[in-house]
């Protein structure tokens, strides 16, 4: 192997590990001015303070934001919803807690959470509690559910979550006809982490499924007035905020290397560059 060789292969090493570095620190600095999943925690760690009442159908949910506890004083029996938006790459957990009254009750009471998308589709969760049942002397219910990642783009007969709004709603499915009725407090919390790169795909929505985004309605027969809320808010930076994800960065690596690749290869195989002698006539 010539020295020009060597220096070659040294000069592609070298290029290929700095562009691994700078890949990885975009990374970083993409990671870092990315909003903080708990942007809306206090100072002390909390989570923010939210609105204290719930809606009691998809049309009244209450509006509430990730990283934000949602109180509510109700009654057994009652149906509460809330709805909170979830953009692409987002993995949401919702969890509830129910505290049940302390005068005596006269059985078990099972409880459960859903949620459903911007299409009222109900969803399913990659793992969670979503229905317990509390003895008759329990004093809480916790509740929770981890969704799937949300989608930029899916297949219309697919059931895959969406960006959108996020509908929240909690309710107990069997207890004696008498403890119907009976004070409760309920608490909601939802937060969200990026999945990363490795969930991308490759589309979106022209629109998320929000109240006069142009979202599809299940019932198309149904007024404006009668279409889904809009959350409080969009997620931080806006709807489709997860444009960016590290297969960005690692493609960007790997055009980089294949281009010094071929730097390396063409000045390992071009030779000296002094012309072959050829004698006359040859």
């Amino acid at each position: 192997m010539t020295t020009r060789t060597v220096r070659a292969a040294g000069l592609l090493a070298s290029a290929a590990v700095l562009a691994f570095a700078g890949g990885v620190a975009g990374a970083g600095a993409a990671v870092a001015d990315s909003p903080s999943p708990s942007a809306g925690a206090t100072e002390d760690g909390d989570l923010a303070k939210g609105p204290t009442e719930a809606g009691t159908s998809f049309r009244t949910a209450t509006p509430i934001t990730l990283e934000q506890r949602a109180t509510a004083s109700a009654s057994t029996g009652d149906y509460l919803y809330w709805v909170l938006p979830a953009d692409a790459g987002q993995r949401v957990t919702v969890k509830a807690k129910v505290t049940l009254p302390e005068t005596a009750r006269h059985g078990s009471a099972t409880w459960q959470l859903d949620v459903y998308d911007g299409l009222r589709r109900r969803q399913a969760c990659r793992y969670g509690v979503q229905t317990k049942a509390a003895a008759q002397d329990a004093r809480t219910v916790e509740l929770y559910c981890s969704l799937r990642t949300v989608r930029g783009w899916a297949e219309q007969w697919s059931n895959d979550p969406l960006p959108g709004n996020y509908y929240v709603r909690l309710t107990v499915l069997d207890l004696p006809q008498e403890d119907l009725g009976q004070p409760v407090e309920t608490e909601v919390e939802a937060s969200a982490t990026d999945a990363g790169g490795a969930q991308a795909v490759d589309g979106k929505l022209s629109t998320p499924l929000v109240q006069g985004a142009g979202a599809a309605s299940p019932q198309p027969q149904q007024s404006a007035s009668a279409q889904q809320p809009a959350a409080d808010g969009a997620p931080d930076g806006g709807w489709t905020s997860g444009w960016w994800s590290d297969r960005w960065v690692w493609t960007g690596i790997g055009g980089v290397l294949a281009a010094l690749a071929g730097i390396g290869g063409y000045r390992m195989t071009r030779g000296s560059g002094r012309p072959t002698y050829l004698p006359p006539g040859a």
